[in-house]
């Protein structure tokens, strides 16, 4: 790999392309709850404040499990650490499905086994991060990142397949696309050859020790709990916010949802795209201002389709360029710890959607509106956007001054 080649032949393209089908078929089964919520509750006879529980649980289990996956990562290699947690799920989804799930603590174990794959995001990320050169960091990172369109699939067909078959089965179909996935990435994924030494088990707690030690790592940890976490909680909540609030029916509630998340999705390579031209800082500054405005705008509009629709579009497509921004600075800031980073970084913005989610079903049980969810939301935003003003003179007079030609 040299700096002057395109970006199609910098690095491995099949590996790219499976980095995305892996971390795309992954976000479908880590967010099918979401979109089932509204047919499992009515099932079940869930308070506000269990379906908002249920919902977070799977994020809240990915982000602690991407820790694990940061760790495995840098010790066996990328490929087996993403097969390990692909044969969990699938092994997991099959056992839900033939014993079933009647209870809320069944469906709290279902999400854990959902974070594995979650999880999927400190695999699938540095699988193609290695690949590439720092100048095509931010594209790379963006069509990987861009599995978060995985939600849309979930959106769109749980509920539909829940009408058919009852919810239930819907966790033993979703195994089908599992299995082939988990066929084609064992024959065309391949680690990169620029891998960092595989460290210790003690020696990997001292890296996350160096790394939390590191005040730019708790940064990025904010600036992607704001970003992911908000556009992960938001995928989860909104099927629950278009039937209670608006009351739709779960099918066109999936539809409304998947149109978001496609949003979010899509332009998560552009956001990194932008973020190679502009700057990950410039981007990421103009997402904070854009996705507060729209919180807030959310928190006060009238339970009405026709705008808050459009509202829920704007966010999401808003936090898809910022996830893409994160993930332009991250590899730049941390290349040789792009494993452990990528688990924090990944843990931070899976803590962000579970306090989302939850925090949206408390409100709602609370109050009778999920509207102060948004407002602090909102507010997480405009936090993050000061922290990014008060680092960005001494991150591009420093680390960011020593890359040549990319800007930050």
């Amino acid at each position: 790999m040299t700096e002057s080649k395109p970006f199609w032949q910098s690095g491995h393209r099949p590996t790219l392309i499976m980095a995305f089908l892996y971390f795309d078929i992954a976000f479908m089964v880590w967010n099918m709850l979401g979109p089932l919520a509204p047919i499992i509750s009515k099932d079940m006879g869930l308070t506000p404040a269990e379906k908002g529980f249920m919902v977070a649980v799977p994020t809240l289990a990915g982000a602690v499990l991407r820790l694990v996956n940061g760790f495995l990562v840098d010790k066996i290699g990328q490929k087996v650490t993403g097969a390990i947690g692909q044969v969990i799920v699938i092994a997991g989804l099959l056992s839900a499905w033939h014993f079933g799930v009647d209870s809320l603590n069944g469906l709290i174990a279902v999400g854990v086994i959902l974070g594995f794959a979650g999880a999927s995001f400190a695999v699938a990320l540095p699988l193609a991060s290695r690949w590439y050169p720092p100048e095509h960091q931010g594209k790379a990172m963006g069509i990987a990142g861009m599995g978060n369109s995985g939600t849309v699939l979930a959106a769109l067909f749980a509920p539909l397949l829940a009408k058919a078959f009852g919810w239930n089965n819907v966790l033993g179909l979703a195994v089908i696309p599992l299995v082939i996935v988990f066929v084609a990435y064992m024959v065309f994924v391949k680690d990169s050859p620029d891998q960092p030494p595989a460290k210790s088990m003690g020696a990997y707690i001292r890296a996350y020790g160096a790394m939390l030690g590191e005040g730019d790592t708790w940064w990025f940890i904010l600036f992607y709990g704001v970003t992911f976490g908000g556009f992960v909680g938001l995928a989860g909540s909104l099927p629950i916010f278009y039937t209670t609030e608006l009351g739709m029916t779960p099918i066109h509630a999936g539809y409304a949802t998947a149109a978001c998340v496609f949003a979010g999705s899509m332009v998560r390579p552009l956001g990194g795209a932008l973020a190679d031209r502009i700057g990950g800082i410039k981007t990421l500054s103009l997402v904070y201002i854009v996705a507060a405005v729209l919180l807030v705008a959310i928190s006060a509009a009238p339970h009405s389709f026709a705008i808050l629709f459009p509202l829920f579009f704007a966010v999401m497509g808003a936090l898809g360029v910022g996830n893409g921004a994160v993930f332009q600075l991250v590899p730049q800031r941390f290349r040789n710890q792009i494993g452990v980073m990528t688990g924090l970084v990944g843990f931070g913005g899976g803590v962000g959607g579970f306090y989302l989610a939850s925090s949206l079903g408390l409100a709602k049980q609370w109050t009778g509106s999920p509207s102060a969810g948004f407002l602090i939301f909102a507010a997480l935003a405009l936090v993050a956007l000061g922290g990014l003003t008060s680092v960005k003179k001494r991150w591009r007079t420093t680390w960011g001054a020593a890359i040549q030609g990319v800007r930050i």
